[in-house]
């Protein structure tokens, strides 16, 4: 048991040196040598965990996914309920180290040997169960069509959350997702429910979890991309 305990610790090491690295070089500019230099490990140990970098970085992509914790019962999905996890995956993208490095490991797919479509079909899938939830409860303009909106959604935050970081660092990632949605809802909601919905959601930023292995706001640095 201890031994396993010691081992879940160097690969936590790893993986959090990793995350600091990667989201300051991105994939290419990360150096095996200075991942484990700031994770205080031996190649062995890295080598015990890991085969590659790749590897690593391939564990690393999953990391985003730790703010998804949509219950599957049909009650919890619904418009709203995207809107408050944008704003909740914005939140960790200020917070968390981690989900940072997972998500530019996602935009940087052409420097892998075999990139993974896999994230963006997994966050066009979660949106397209909130979004057919709102389709069946009258939410959503009748004709639209569940799987566009859902890609149109992933597509958008993705893009959105970048020009955030070039702007600001994503100090403004909240107010930029609340502009999405602000303009968004009435191209998606009847008139006669728009009242419904928050487009800044329902959770004030500072209540927003970050996610495991988040850090405090004060202490993110703007990433060099």
């Amino acid at each position: 048991m201890a031994q396993q305990q010691r081992a879940e610790r160097t690969r936590t090491q790893i993986l959090d040196a990793a995350a600091e690295v990667i989201d300051q070089h991105g994939f290419q500019g990360a150096r095996l040598s200075g991942i484990l230099a700031t994770a205080g490990v031996t190649k062995g140990a890295f080598y015990f965990h890991f085969s590659s970098k790749e590897e690593l970085a391939h564990a690393l992509v999953d990391e985003q996914f730790s703010v998804d914790d949509t219950p599957t019962d049909p009650e919890s999905l619904g418009l709203q309920q995207i809107i408050d996890l944008t704003h909740q995956l914005a939140h960790a993208l200020q917070t968390n180290v981690r989900v940072r490095a997972s998500v530019r490991l996602t935009v940087e797919t052409g420097s892998f040997v075999a990139p993974r479509p896999e994230p963006y079909l997994r966050w066009i899938g979660v949106a397209r169960r909130h979004v057919e939830a709102a389709l069946h409860r009258g939410d959503l303009h009748k004709g639209l069509d569940p799987n566009v909106v859902a890609t149109w959604i992933s597509g958008s935050f993705l893009g959105i959350q970048i020009q955030s970081e070039v702007l600001t660092g994503r100090a403004d990632v909240h107010e930029r997702v609340t502009d999405m949605w602000r303009i968004a809802l009435p191209g998606l909601v009847p008139p006669w429910r728009l009242a419904a919905f928050s487009p800044s959601g329902t959770v004030p930023p500072a209540q927003l979890p970050g996610g495991p292995h988040a850090v405090p706001a004060v202490e993110v640095g703007v990433s060099q991309s």
